[in-house]
């Protein structure tokens, strides 16, 4: 674990509170309803501003964690096993999308990362609503492309709602 990671950390708590104030959520959110209209996905949207020091000390980082909140936000557990988890950690400027396998098995890893590079560089220019949004248009787009909308009547089985953690 670097010696820069863990003061790092303390000082990104609570970061993504002011990073994804209430309107900027309200946006990602809608981002998010207007892009399962064109797909049979479903996306999550979470952001975190640090690790829990319990995953610091065990030298965890964004992909580890990201997988975590994947399960305990049961990402997974949809009818289709189209979740899609896009997770961001502040604290190490870090983008993480997950699939569950019925996606993960049709869109190649690439894809996943080109977005989170794009939505970087967003974040380090400080336009974090902007590049949140186009993450999400984007993520909607590989699904409308993978996974498009049937027509068919089907539950919102994840919140569109941001989670910030």
């Amino acid at each position: 674990m670097g010696a820069t990671r863990i003061p790092r950390h303390l000082i990104a708590e609570g970061s993504a509170r002011r990073r994804f104030p209430e309107r900027v959520l309200d946006a990602i959110q809608q981002a998010i309803a207007d892009g399962e209209k064109r797909h049979a996905g479903q996306v999550l949207f979470a952001a975190e501003g640090a690790l829990p020091l319990r995953d610091l000390a065990r030298g965890h980082g964004a992909r580890e964690r990201a997988r975590e909140v994947f399960a305990h936000l049961r990402v997974w557990d949809t009818k289709h096993n189209s979740g899609v988890l896009i997770y961001v950690l502040l604290a190490d400027h870090a983008i993480e999308i997950l699939a569950d396998r019925g996606i993960a098995a049709r869109v190649d890893e690439s894809e996943w990362k080109s977005i989170c590079t794009q939505m970087q560089k967003r974040f380090a220019a400080g336009e974090f609503e902007q590049g949140a949004i186009e993450g999400v248009r984007a993520v909607s787009g590989l699904l409308a492309t993978h996974f498009p909308d049937d027509g068919s009547a089907r539950a919102n089985e994840l919140p569109d709602r941001p989670v910030v953690l």
